[in-house]
């Protein structure tokens, strides 16, 4: 039977089991999906060997950037977002080859267009700067909505500290996207700091978060009249585009 699986740290939230499941029984195939709890990036070449039917794994928080020092090969979107969310495990003879791809940009695209539907945007707030706000910065630098990076250790010209977040700021930027783990399950009562009382009905709030539904930040932003978004339609685009990957002759 042939595996899949998930990498990642303290996966006790994660859909995917029970998504990958579903389609398999969809598709009418025989495969199995399953979850891989790492403590280091540098088991991966054990799992990978002890599991000769790995045919690919979804790599999730925190793995998503020390992933690529594991890898044979990039997708393009790989090396130029130094993130990657899904690996294809190529096995040639006795060789065994791990390319990684970058699904999580797929995701974030097609979940954000129709949100940003009849709205003029050029100016956002990314909060977080791991994996997956690689890819969110990704998609934006392709939309032409330039953005901050907003860190609790800003080292870069581009990325600003959350005591820093004034009126301005947040009113300058009517996109606020959270790719940090602030107010996910199992701590729902965690949220990003940010000054909320200067949201208004003009903002749009994307958290990437997909357990809670509705996470303190969105439920803030609700409050001060903006729209809101979870990352749960992101979730289940990226994981379509890692199946076709995992599919596909490439």
């Amino acid at each position: 039977m042939v595996l899949y699986g998930l990498i990642g740290n303290n996966l006790g939230h994660t859909f995917s089991p029970a998504f990958f499941s579903e389609k398999f029984i969809e598709l009418n195939i025989k495969a199995a999906y399953q979850v891989f709890e790492l403590d280091n990036i540098d088991e991966v070449l054990s799992i990978v060997r002890e599991n000769e039917n790995l045919a690919g794994f979804n790599v999730t928080i925190p793995f998503k950037k020390a992933i690529l020092k594991m890898l044979n090969e990039m997708d393009p979107v790989v090396s130029e977002t130094g993130s990657a969310n899904t690996v294809k495990v190529i096995r040639d003879k006795q060789k065994v080859r791990l390319k990684g791809y970058n699904t999580d940009v797929v995701g974030f695209e097609q979940s954000l267009l129709p949100f940003l539907s009849g709205r003029h945007i050029r100016k956002a707030l990314v909060l977080g700067t791991g994996g997956s706000a690689a890819a969110v910065s990704f998609v934006l630098h392709k939309l032409n909505i330039s953005h901050l990076f907003v860190s609790r250790n800003p080292d870069k010209k581009d990325t600003v500290s959350y005591p820093s977040l004034d009126r301005e700021i947040i009113q300058s930027h009517p996109l606020i996207i959270n790719t940090t783990p602030a107010g996910m399950f199992p701590d729902k009562k965690g949220y990003p700091d940010i000054p909320y009382q200067y949201l208004t009905s003009g903002h749009l709030l994307y958290d990437l978060i997909y357990n809670p539904p509705e996470t303190i930040f969105m439920k803030q932003g609700k409050k001060y009249g903006a729209e809101t978004k979870s990352g749960e339609e992101m979730l289940r685009l990226q994981a379509d585009a890692s199946w076709e990957i995992w599919c596909s002759g490439g």
